[in-house]
């Protein structure tokens, strides 16, 4: 057979060949041998040399430097809210606990030094602190306690220097123990401007008021501290600063703001309201110099209840209830609530009606105590009427009726359009957080009996901060200026990085106007409903207002008083308001107007504005509730 199979060759592991692994593997083997010794000579011999220059190739990042949110300070630099830096008294346990050669044994060596520089410096119990570090002493970093004082770190480094010194050289054993620096807010003045400063919550986010709403001016930016090994095996550190935040310089008069807040606590304690709330400001540029209602609360502890509440309340409430609550506390009032404004806004029917040539000021009215719009009696605020009156004596004895009449000849056009004209119904724009628009009718439902309504201020929702901006454009010469709180903004060196001066908004009325109004009003104060407004030796002006609660017919009023001073050239606007007061009558405007006398009389001095005139032997500040004229209620 031609096709035979061929036979594999079958090759066998020789002994020659095993010869030849077992050499190479011998031969591994020594070179393993050799490179382990090597390695184990050059560790003893060079080893701090080879760990110092892989260590100076490492670099670690330290802790973050915290920056300095800017100060808030008051227009002559009375501090109002600072952040004070602080530190946490930070333990190391594991080096605290750490083992040391001594005498060739090793021992804890910074234990017991280290625990008696805590229990002496900083209070801390003996037992605690033991067991603290027992059950923590793998940790690096726990933080024992905060918000120290520098004076507090500075003695705990007198005591340890002074151990350095002594022969035994104790202090160079306290070991494990670091503080970190942070910031902490704090309002030196507690309660005052709460509503217009607003607080801080972790992590320096600002919270109502100049806090909210310059959060980013008083914000900087945290630097960092790095850190690396030397061929020494010295730790090197370099450090990028902190940016700190800017100064907000306010318009508020710290001083100014206390007499109105001390005036409103007074009130309320002796007599009580709903709500009692008082702005003031610079007409001539639209600064808000002090704005304030109850109730105030501690802006170093914002969240505390116990002021406004019993425990066994609180402990009614959940967490959802309890924040209702607080907003409500922490809102201001004179920018967030809208209410009708009763007769202060009679000034604003008058001026669009000068302006639009509807009056000229040689107006006469007959009063008979109501007109008849539609079907329907409004009443005026004198019901058995005024009889034949001025014009100027219809502001001074605030008369409805002849209102009424006016804002009808001006027609429903006019009347919208100087409401437009003064900001009503829209915000102002002032820079705090929280303004509302309130809430006035359009001109298409500016029917005759909501416009005969409008005229003497019911029907329609406004704000404080509204009215006294639109009332100091009446009595300025026609000039809106943008009501603000912040007038300048600096770094922290103190140079200005912005000034923040009167923004101009617009012109509402003429100087002619403004005039005519000014004296209206300031025979309103020396003759009019508004003679409880006075002080003795000034020329004041201004506009009382009593305006119905909803729902009618409950007997609750809101009165205030919208001033001015001095007559001739004025630099403070006044706006009081007490909302339902704890009285039998709360329809008495008095009640607004002797507050206001009473502030004015304090404040006037503070803000450089003298007396122009001779005192009055009569005490004009004293009203019997007989003179009080009663006002604009109304009945349909």
């Amino acid at each position: 057979m031609r096709n035979q199979m061929k036979e594999k060759k079958i090759r066998k592991f020789t002994s020659k060949m095993q010869a030849s692994v077992l050499l190479v593997f011998c031969v591994v083997i020594v070179i393993f041998v050799v490179l382990i010794g090597r390695l184990i000579y050059l560790t003893n011999k060079d080893g701090d040399r080879y760990a110092k220059r892989v260590l100076s190739q490492q670099t670690y990042v330290s802790n973050v430097v915290p920056f300095k949110r800017g100060d808030i300070i008051d227009r002559k630099g009375t501090v109002l809210a600072r952040s004070e830096k602080v530190y946490n008294l930070v333990l190391d346990p594991k080096q605290i606990l750490e083992k040391v050669k001594v005498e060739e044994e090793e021992v804890q060596k910074y234990k017991e030094p280290t625990i008696q520089a805590l229990v002496e410096c900083f209070g801390a119990n003996r037992e605690e602190i033991i067991d603290l570090l027992n059950e923590k002493k793998e940790k690096r970093y726990y933080i024992l306690q905060k918000e120290l004082s520098y004076e507090k770190v500075d003695s705990y480094n007198e005591y340890v220097n002074k151990l350095k010194e002594d022969k035994d050289g104790v202090g160079n054993n306290i070991k494990g123990i670091w503080f970190e620096e942070e910031y902490v807010r704090r309002y030196p003045l507690n309660t005052v401007a709460s509503d217009i400063i607003g607080f801080t919550s972790k992590g320096n986010v600002g919270n109502w008021g100049i806090e909210e709403y310059y959060n980013e001016e008083l914000n900087g930016s945290n630097g960092r501290e790095y850190g690396y090994f030397d061929s020494q095996l010295k730790l090197e550190r370099t450090v990028k600063p902190a940016k700190n935040g800017n100064t907000i310089v306010s318009t508020i008069d710290a001083n100014v703001q206390d007499m109105i807040e001390k005036e409103i606590k007074k009130y309320n304690k002796d007599v009580g309201s709903k709500n009692t709330a008082v702005l003031v400001m610079n007409p001539q540029n639209g600064e808000i110099l002090a704005m304030a209602s109850n109730p105030s609360y501690d802006l170093n502890n914002p969240r505390d209840l116990d002021k406004f509440y019993s425990k066994s309340e609180i402990a009614d409430m959940n967490e959802e209830e309890k924040l209702k609550l607080l907003n409500e506390i922490w809102r201001n009032f004179t920018i967030s609530d809208a209410y009708e404004p009763g007769s202060t806004f009679k000034p604003f029917t008058m001026a669009g009606s000068f302006e639009e040539a509807v009056l000229n000021g040689s107006e006469t009215y007959y009063c008979d105590g109501h007109e008849e719009v539609l079907g329907v009696t409004i009443n005026c605020s004198k019901r058995t009427g005024h009889g034949q009156i001025t014009l100027e004596e219809a502001m001074m004895f605030s008369c409805n009726d002849a209102l009424m009449q006016i804002a009808k000849k001006a027609g429903k056009n006019t009347f919208s359009k100087y409401q437009e004209i003064f900001g009503f119904g829209k915000k102002t724009g002032i820079d705090l957080p929280g303004e509302t628009t309130g809430l006035i009718f359009s001109k298409e439902k500016l029917n005759p009996i909501e416009l005969a309504t409008s005229s003497f201020g019911q029907g329609e929702a406004v704000t404080m901060v509204q009215m006294a901006s639109a009332f100091s454009s009446l009595i300025n010469g026609g000039s809106y200026y943008q009501p603000h709180v912040v007038k300048q903004i600096q770094n922290e060196s103190g140079a200005i990085v912005n000034n923040i001066e009167g923004t101009l908004v617009k012109e509402t009325i003429s100087k002619k106007t403004s005039d005519i109004l000014k004296e209206y009003m300031y025979q309103t104060v020396e003759n009019g409903t508004a003679k409880g407004a006075q002080v003795s030796g000034y020329e004041i002006g201004g506009k009382t207002g009593t305006a119905e609660t909803i729902p009618r017919g409950n007997d609750k009023y809101l009165v205030s008083f919208l001033g001015f001073a001095p007559v001739e050239n004025p630099t403070m606007v006044i706006y009081v308001i007490v909302e339902e007061p704890n009285v039998e009558f709360q329809a008495d405007s008095s009640i607004a107007t002797k507050m206001a006398s009473r502030i004015m009389e304090k404040i006037l001095p503070f803000l450089n504005i003298y007396p122009t005139k001779e005192k009055s032997e009569e005490d004009n500040n004293v009203e019997s509730h007989e003179n009080v004229v009663e006002e604009e209620t109304t009945e349909e």
